[in-house]
């Protein structure tokens, strides 16, 4: 490895990708990694800076921004994006309350909601807003987004 912790040679390193084994050269962010090389579009660059939210995916469970991440960061870990998500009933809870304007921010909203709900199925307005506190939305949808993750978990 070199000083920008890249490797050289042809070594690959391995996560799991929305449950399959994947391979990546490195030398970019999981962000980078995911929307480029995997072609996922799910996860969105918002601000580069780990301050909006849009970038975020689970990393082993717990929602986390990939824009400054290094892809490195995920070997032998699982990656889950929100194409990857499972059970539907939190983008179902979303659309029933019409909690997406743009949507640009919401595949993160739901990543991070999708963490909570698996650590408390049952969380009160405090712990949903403490779990989105890192999502910016400029639509000014939170009323929304709060009634729509309290949907999923009822």
């Amino acid at each position: 490895m070199d000083h920008h912790g890249t490797h050289h040679g042809g070594v690959r390193m391995g996560f799991t990708l929305n449950g399959r084994p994947v391979e990546h050269q490195g030398g970019v962010t999981l962000l980078e990694a995911l929307r480029g090389d995997f072609a996922l579009s799910g996860p969105r660059f918002g601000c580069g800076e780990e301050r909006c939210g849009a970038c975020h995916v689970l990393l082993d469970g717990e929602s986390v921004p990939s824009c400054a991440l290094p892809v490195e960061a995920a070997e032998g870990r699982e990656v889950v994006t929100i194409e990857g998500l499972t059970p539907q009933r939190l983008q179902e809870a979303f659309e029933a309350e019409q909690a997406g304007q743009c949507g640009f921010c919401l595949s993160g909203i739901l990543v991070s909601a999708a963490a909570l709900l698996r650590r408390n199925p049952d969380p009160d307005e405090a712990a949903i807003r403490a779990a989105l506190e890192p999502h910016l939305c400029r639509c000014g949808a939170h009323n929304r987004i709060l009634r729509a993750v309290r949907r999923a978990a009822a």
